[in-house]
């Protein structure tokens, strides 16, 4: 029997390699003939999956993002305590996911960047398109920053107005870390900031909106 083709393999696998184009060559070289060479498919195959460019880039957009959001995790690693971690621990994995300290984390960077570029000239993709991970994002950051600061309320939860104000309080906070993450990784990216003082910077912050880990 003919062997079945699993489709959303061959969608990864051809957004993983749209990925290391871009990553290795920038946006504008990320043309179906150059991701069928790097996915070692053919041109009719990518088309078949993405229809046009546009298609296959915010497909590898949506793909970075939910290969972050995969390596958030809880907050402990392989072989630790099963026990849920501390909130504080959490939302620290979270930040060091975010940042570019392997090279896995520095490819999803470059790319993120890329189309951060482009979305801004509105060339290849538009802001409207990019938009709905970060505000995802802000949201996950500010929850956590409610737990950790022992306040059970969740973000989009909260019936009265002080509920109201912590929630509001807490998403500006979001908004702090994750601009400061913004900017610690186009740092460690340049080589003005190492890994080390990145995470340094994060420790530093959290003490001062949550408390001391």
């Amino acid at each position: 029997m003919p062997r079945r083709v699993d489709h959303d393999e061959r969608r990864r696998q051809i957004t993983d390699a749209c990925r290391r184009v871009v990553a290795r060559d920038g946006l504008e070289a990320a043309t179906f003939q150059a991701v069928a060479a790097e996915a070692g498919v053919s041109v009719r195959l990518v088309q078949y999956y993405f229809g046009h460019k546009h298609g296959l880039l915010v497909a590898t957009h949506r793909a970075v993002i939910e290969g972050s959001a995969a390596r958030f995790g809880g907050g402990t690693s392989p072989g630790e305590s099963a026990e849920p971690a501390p909130p504080r621990a959490v939302l620290r994995a979270v930040l060091a996911a975010l940042l570019p300290l392997d090279d896995a984390r520095r490819a999803d960077a470059v790319v993120l960047a890329a189309f951060h570029a482009a979305a801004l000239t509105n060339e290849a993709v538009t802001p409207e398109e990019l938009r709905g991970a970060p505000r995802a994002l802000v949201d996950l950051v500010a929850a956590l920053l409610l737990r950790a600061r022992g306040d059970g309320t969740g973000a989009g939860e909260g019936s009265g107005p002080d509920d109201a104000a912590r929630l509001d309080a807490a998403r500006l906070d979001a908004e702090v870390v994750l601009a400061s993450a913004a900017g610690l990784t186009q740092g460690v990216l340049a080589g003005h900031v190492t890994g080390e003082t990145a995470l340094a910077v994060v420790d530093r912050l959290l003490d001062h909106l949550v408390g001391p880990g």
